[in-house]
């Protein structure tokens, strides 16, 4: 092959690297918080015959659960309608980023958004598939998510020891940003670093034998409208089966077991691993002292003293087991 030859096949390898067809990213779903504001980002690309066609004069459009202009037109940058969504394009079109923020959301935002892009001889509408964004209107903020961290190397937190509880949140748009506190019962002094930009916020303290039960709560705020719109959550943890559970004997075998857990933690006996329900044999009762602590009795017959028994509590955080083992009573010899 020739110089010529390798010159005019180089060209056209070239033509077809350069070459741009329509395109356009946009996020696929947005969820956004009524009363605040939603930000749908955008970039588009054009065939490239059209790109002396952008200009500072370009104009962005927003159509809603379809294309037709007298239908679901819900936004012109150029030509604003008293039934449009209130917002602006905070992209550069001239750059083609079409990135774009509405004001004072409600559920009339709920639907399928599709791009279309107007200057001069280019007017076109990303109509494709892929090129549509979602926005999912919700009247409450989601909840906050916490994190226990303990420095020390133990699967309970010990008296003395360094914990670290984290809270983050999922970023929604509103002017002013939203904020993350942290309470408990009762107050107790903790220090407190927080990040706004990402939405974290630490607590560090060192574990004392007051702390035990302490119900710490994160809670994230949105300003709407002169109102606030919250929603929280508090530190979940696995159940925890008390020390103090045991057996009596006496005609019969009475059993209680006493769990702590956050969610609300649920008890079950289990006789030689299987579960026990009520019988002429057993008799089970339960008692709730707080949405955290929980306590069971469980009373059996002398005929069932050869088998093991187990208190099980769980939530969905986790299950804990304690064993009893039941002896035969002691014979007693004649004197």
């Amino acid at each position: 092959m020739n110089t010529v030859e390798k010159t005019i096949l180089f060209f056209f390898l070239l033509q077809g690297v350069c070459c741009r067809d329509f395109s356009i990213s946009l996020t696929e779903k947005i969820e956004a918080l009524s009363g605040s504001c939603v930000i749908i980002k955008c970039t588009f690309e054009i065939e490239d015959k059209y790109d002396t066609n952008l200009t500072e004069s370009d104009t962005g459009q927003w159509f809603i659960n379809g294309t037709d202009v007298n239908i679901n037109q819900v936004f012109n940058s150029r030509d604003p309608k008293p039934d449009h969504f209130k917002g602006e394009i905070t992209g550069n079109l001239h750059e083609k980023n079409c990135t774009t923020i509405f004001y004072n959301v409600s559920s009339n935002h709920n639907g399928k958004y599709y791009f279309r892009i107007e200057s001069g001889a280019l007017k076109y509408t990303y109509t494709e598939k892929q090129n549509i964004s979602t926005i999912n209107v919700i009247e409450s903020p989601p909840k906050p998510t916490e994190k226990l961290y303990v420095v020390q190397d133990q699967e309970e937190v010990l008296e003395g020891s360094s914990v670290s509880l984290r809270c983050s949140a999922e970023t929604l748009c509103s002017s002013p940003p939203p904020t993350l506190t942290w309470s408990s019962t009762p107050r107790i002094p903790l220090s407190e670093s927080s990040r706004r930009q990402e939405l974290i916020s630490d607590l560090n303290f060192t574990a004392a034998h007051s702390h035990h039960r302490v119900t710490f709560t994160c809670t994230i705020t949105y300003q709407i409208l002169d109102k606030n719109k919250t929603a929280q959550n508090n530190i979940t943890y696995a159940p925890k089966i008390s020390l103090s559970s045991s057996c009596n004997r006496t005609d019969v075998i009475e059993c209680f077991c006493k769990v702590d857990g956050n969610p609300s933690p649920k008890l079950e006996w289990h006789l030689s691993g299987r579960p026990v329900t009520k019988s002429s044999d057993t008799f089970i009762s339960e008692e709730r002292f707080s949405s955290t602590v929980l306590r069971s009795s469980i009373t059996l017959h002398q005929s069932l003293t050869h088998t093991s028994l187990q208190c099980v509590g769980n939530n969905t955080r986790g299950t804990e087991r304690k064993l009893f083992q039941l002896l035969p009573p002691v014979s007693q010899g004649c004197l």
